[in-house]
């Protein structure tokens, strides 16, 4: 039978108190302050509900990457701090100080318009973000000792405060993440010789977090951890303690019968070779149900667990159930809690050869969210 109530195709039921719990389990095993991190609107799982759950689970820290992301959190009623990391060119940042956001710089000039924007009398709060190997924004080594006497200069005049300093790692090897945190206090030590001490020092995400106790300084960011998803290979979500927050699920919308021989979707990349009843399940590519998973991805109506027959198409896909007795408005979980029985993010993201951070964060919004409490 349908989880669903009638009418609704499709739904992604998101636990709060799933999020609740891992970032509590996450904030004791590390024993540093957690920066939630609920950029891309949490992941997919709502950048609201999560930042709520996240500082009900002892969240200190709220990180998104665009200013856009912090306003949706603000006008929702939500106080906490919250740091916004990645700027457009050009970026006027007054709307974002006037509603009290830190700003992560990656560049002189950056430093400069956030200092301009200052509110009133209210300093710009401040984090420096130092490139220590990724390749991506940050301020290079070769640009530290300018930006850093400027910011002293800043600093001094009140037209900023330097709340924190932090990084990213590459999560390649732990040797590659260790060299980075050496260049990272590299960083720091030419922060204090300049005169700037920082209250916040941040630069593991999840994986680094709870694998490699020497990145987790004076806080560490959770992202994929806050909705009970693995980031570490070989290690499942249970392994760590975690409760996967969404599960993804429709109905059977038309069963059929059909005969050896019959193609099925486009591409007749799956012919079926005896006969046998399929199944049509109203979720496809534009729901954020991979296509290269066709033919792969896994499914569990009633019991039993399925795979995709042939191609995904945008709206549906379809599940050759052979002689299990199915019947329009079944519930088909494409992935959720493996505790339950269900297919997991990770599952989808080998069979469309990603990662389960993709999986959730590109359920589209034609999926209804719907909050559960645990």
């Amino acid at each position: 039978m349908s989880a669903l109530p009638p009418g609704v195709l499709r739904e992604a039921s998101i636990d709060v108190g799933a999020i609740t719990h891992n970032t509590r389990h996450i904030a004791a095993a590390v024993g540093v302050p957690i920066i939630a991190v609920v950029k891309a609107d949490a992941y997919g799982h709502g950048a609201v509900r999560t930042a709520r759950a996240a500082l009900a689970g002892g969240a200190q820290m709220l990180g998104v990457t665009d200013l856009g992301e912090a306003f949706e959190l603000r006008d929702a009623g939500i106080d906490a701090p919250i740091l916004s990391w990645l700027h457009a060119p050009g970026t006027d940042f007054r709307a974002g100080l006037a509603q009290d956001i830190t700003i992560g710089v990656s560049s002189l000039e950056q430093l400069r318009a956030v200092a301009a924007a200052r509110v009133a009398e209210r300093p710009a709060s401040v984090h420096l973000k130092f490139e220590t190997g990724l390749s991506r924004n940050g301020i290079a080594p070769a640009d530290r000792s300018a930006v850093l006497a400027e910011t002293a200069r800043f600093v001094a005049s009140g037209d900023i405060v330097l709340d924190g300093v932090f990084s990213h790692l590459s999560n390649t090897t732990d040797i590659d993440d260790l060299a980075a945190l050496a260049r990272f206090e590299d960083a720091v030590a030419e922060t204090s010789a300049a005169g700037l001490h920082p209250r916040w020092r941040h630069m593991a995400a999840t994986g680094a977090a709870l694998t490699l106790p020497a990145t987790r300084l004076d806080a560490v960011r959770i992202g994929i951890g806050l909705h009970g998803l693995s980031p570490l290979e070989g290690r499942s979500s249970a392994d760590l303690g975690l409760r996967p927050s969404m599960t993804v699920r429709g109905q059977i919308a038309a069963v059929r019968q059909v005969p050896a021989g019959t193609g099925v979707s486009y591409g007749y990349r799956y012919r079926t070779d005896h006969a046998t009843t399929l199944a049509l399940v109203p979720l496809g590519y534009a729901d954020g149900v991979p296509r290269a998973a066709s033919g792969r991805g896994p499914v569990r109506i009633g019991d039993t667990m399925h795979a995709v027959a042939g191609t995904i198409a945008m709206d549906q896909f379809v599940v050759d159930v052979g002689d299990a007795p199915v019947a329009v408005g079944d519930e088909v979980v494409l992935f959720g809690d493996p505790d339950r029985g269900d297919p997991t993010a990770e599952d989808w993201a080998a069979a469309a050869d990603t990662i389960n951070y993709e999986i959730v964060t590109r359920i589209g919004s034609r999926v209804p969210r719907r909050e559960v409490h645990s």
